[in-house]
This record gives structure tokens, C-alpha cells and sequence, in this order.
């Protein structure tokens, strides 16, 4: 999935796509939600916080929620942006999957505890369905899609099951290690549990 994507998922946004104040409102807001929670900042703090009116935060976004789908946004793309890394320069499909969930449990994990406001924010977005949420796990289901279809192509990996149902299941198997909701309680089982389910995927795969 592309910057670009994501940039049509902003829901709730006001005004030119692209006006610096946005950006200025956003970046403001990150800053406040890391210091003090998603839940406990209104629009009218961030508007004090910014040095503009409530009004003119409200000519940009139409909610609180909006301007937390822009940061959850941006916070999701850096995580795929790690995924699509991590499998660049892979060899076969076997090595592919085993770095593609490698890199999301890692950024994932590191998400939770360098910002815990911040990660508080992707639980939101996790449980209420936001559009970016909603995309970010398409942008993810679609790289297992094409790792499996590169495997099957080698011949590394069974062709029996249809391919949109193998790649649903292994990111059901894998996701409590990737969804941020049931991560920070499977954070004692890392790095080897999402390790050792990979490796019971990986055996399920084989031709």
C-alpha cells in the first residue's frame, strides 16, 4: 500500500489536502497525544496547545477522532513501510515470510513501548474500525498473498488451497503478535511465539 492510499483515507479531513496548517495541526496533536492520552485531549486542547481557535481546527478536521486517523495514518504506513523492507531483499518465500512477521512484531512491539499514548491511539483504530486500520491489515494480507503466490511459483509451498483463504488464515494465526488490541498482553511471549507460529505456518505450507 502506497502513501498515496492512504492519503484517500482521510476521513473527516476539511480543506486543501495538502495546507501546512494541517500538517501543523497534526504534528501538534501527535506531540499532545503522547504526553497526555488520546482520551483524556479535546479539540479545544490542541487548539490552546497550537496557539489557534477551536474554529480554526475545526476548518481542517470535523472531529478529534479525524485528526487521530491522520496520525494513526502516518503511524501505520511507517510500519508497513518496515514490513516492505524487511522482505525487499529476501531470497526464497520461506525467508520473505519469516522477515515480513519478524519486522510487524518488532515494529509493533517497539510501538508499545516507546510511546504507549501513541500506540493507545492504534488500539482505537483497531477497535473502532478506522478506515486506516481497516487498509494497513488489506496492505498486510496482500503481502502474505504475494509471498505465498511467489512460494507456490517456486514450489516451495502447497497449491491445493485457494490462495485468498491461505493468506486470511495465516494472518488469523498470526494475529495476536500483530494486532495492537491483543499484542500488550502476548508481550511476554516474545520474540519466540510469533516465532514458533510462523514456523507451524511454514510447515503447513510445504508442498
Amino acid at each position: 500500500m502506497t502513501e498515496e492510499t492512504f492519503d484517500t483515507l482521510a476521513v473527516g479531513h476539511r480543506g486543501p489536502g495538502d495546507h501546512a496548517i494541517r500538517e501543523q495541526i497534526v504534528e501538534a496533536a501527535e506531540a499532545h497525544f503522547s504526553r497526555y492520552g488520546y482520551n483524556k485531549t479535546t479539540v479545544s486542547d490542541l487548539a490552546k496547545a497550537i496557539g489557534f481557535s477551536k474554529a480554526y481546527v475545526y476548518k481542517f478536521f470535523d472531529s478529534k477522532q479525524a485528526i487521530g486517523q491522520a496520525i494513526c495514518a502516518k503511524t501505520l504506513e511507517r510500519l508497513l513501510a518496515q514490513a516492505q523492507a524487511a522482505v525487499a531483499d529476501a531470497g526464497p518465500a520461506t525467508e520473505k515470510m519469516r522477515r515480513f512477521f519478524k519486522a510487524i512484531v518488532t515494529a509493533s512491539a517497539e510501538l508499545f513501548f516507546d510511546d504507549q499514548k501513541l500506540y493507545e491511539i492504534a488500539t482505537h483504530s483497531v477497535v473502532e474500525q478506522w478506515p486506516s486500520c481497516q487498509a494497513y491489515c488489506a496492505a498486510l494480507e496482500q503481502m502474505v498473498r504475494d509471498i505465498v503466490a511467489e512460494g507456490r511459483a517456486a514450489g516451495e509451498f502447497e497449491r491445493k488451497t485457494p490462495l485468498d483463504e491461505t493468506a486470511r488464515a495465516i494472518m488469523k494465526a498470526m494475529e495476536s503478535f500483530h494486532n495492537p488490541v491483543m499484542l500488550q498482553y502476548k508481550l511476554d511471549s516474545l520474540p519466540d511465539g510469533p516465532t514458533e507460529v510462523v514456523n507451524l505456518i511454514l510447515r503447513s505450507l510445504a508442498p
